[in-house]
């Protein structure tokens, strides 16, 4: 596993741990950053899972108002938090991180979906995700 994979693991551990415990995703990130500092050997990861929930914090407006309009039928509520959560890391992927390309953050969150979701999970977020993507092209 690479280590942006590994990294959007991580970011998406904590953006859900904030989701379902109500916590403040600075403390999340303040306990993270703590572990990872005992594991040099996965500061890269870390890295950039920081990048990302940091990333989807500055931005969350903005990336759930576009979840809102691409998930038809769907609030942000009604969505399981692990889908919320890969949705939410994606899009900020798909919108402000020129690095990754479109195509990549998408299979990522669908195989996220697919290993830690429902099972109509990975469709939901492959869809939600590619209209987001046209939109960023747009």
């Amino acid at each position: 596993m690479s280590a942006r994979s590994k990294a959007r693991k991580r970011a998406l551990d904590m953006l859900f741990q904030a989701d379902v415990r109500h916590e403040s995703i600075t403390a999340i990130v303040g306990a993270e950053a703590r572990r990872a500092a005992g594991e040099p050997d996965r500061e890269a990861s870390w890295l950039y899972a920081r990048e990302i929930v940091d990333g989807v914090t500055d931005h969350r407006d903005e990336i759930d108002e576009l979840i809102m309009s691409y998930a038809q039928g769907w609030t942000l509520e009604r969505m399981p938090n692990v889908d919320r959560a890969l949705l939410r890391l994606a899009a900020w992927e798909i919108l402000f991180n020129d690095e990754v390309p479109t195509a990549v953050a998408i299979d990522e969150a669908v195989e996220l979906a697919k290993e830690y979701s429902t099972e109509d999970s990975s469709r939901f977020v492959n869809g939600v995700l590619g209209r987001i993507a046209d939109h960023a092209q747009a």
